[in-house]
């Protein structure tokens, strides 16, 4: 299978192995994003990144602690804000289209599942 789209509340993440430059699509219910390979392959390593962090995160922080984590490639930035527990992810494509999108607290754990069984990265 070369097309897949997984989504759920809140949000939707797409794959096109055939499509010519952008395969991947990531977004939300209101809006969606088309990325390339590498842009694809960047967001799904810092996405599983900035979850790993935040549990590591919530064996130090008291429960009332909220916590902002970022990472960056050259090609994507990614924001966690929020408890360790339950935060929203903030998305920039940094190259050169100037798209950006939000995942809710709600919709962030289904999206992280969802990117590590998209594809191997």
């Amino acid at each position: 299978m070369t097309r897949q789209l997984k989504q759920g509340s809140g949000w939707r993440l797409g794959w096109d192995a055939d499509a010519p430059q952008f395969k991947a699509l990531v977004g939300s219910d209101e809006w969606a994003i088309e990325l390339t390979e590498a842009e694809l392959d960047d967001f799904c390593r810092l996405i599983v990144q900035l979850d790993q962090t935040m549990a590591q995160m919530a064996q130090e922080l008291m429960e009332e602690e909220r916590v902002c984590l970022e990472v960056e490639s050259d090609r994507i930035w990614l924001e966690a804000e929020g408890y360790p527990q339950a935060y929203q992810l903030h998305l920039i494509v940094l190259t050169g289209r100037g798209a950006e999108g939000v995942w809710s607290e709600q919709a962030v754990p289904l999206l992280v599942q969802a990117v590590q069984m998209l594809k191997v990265f």
